[in-house]
């Protein structure tokens, strides 16, 4: 259905422009295993950082120490970059080396 020009353009009718919005980008967390942050404080990290219950988080640190790393969560870049902070902020707090890492998905 055409609309009408009343702008006297001449052309007698409209155009209208179809813009495609994207998907925002996701973004991979991931913990990186190292040989001294304790397995107890990386649960404990995924429990209050990422909201995972006691189950899953002590499955996740399990594949962390087994393969050396592990998603931990996938999210938008700014809650992303936020939850990687955070866990890098406890872990220094604590004393703990632990790396967090963002990449896209």
């Amino acid at each position: 259905m055409a609309e009408y020009d009343n702008q006297g353009t001449g052309t007698g009718l409209k155009t209208r422009q179809r813009i495609l919005i994207d998907e925002p980008r996701q973004y991979k967390v991931i913990f990186h295993n190292d040989d001294f942050t304790t397995m107890e404080f990386v649960t404990e990290v995924l429990r209050s950082v990422f909201s995972k219950p006691a189950d899953e988080a002590v499955a996740l640190m399990m594949r962390v120490h087994r393969e050396g790393q592990a998603i931990v969560g996938v999210y938008g870049y700014d809650v992303a970059m936020t939850k990687a902070s955070m866990a890098t902020s406890m872990a220094r707090q604590e004393g703990f080396p632990l790396k967090v890492t963002c990449e896209p998905e």
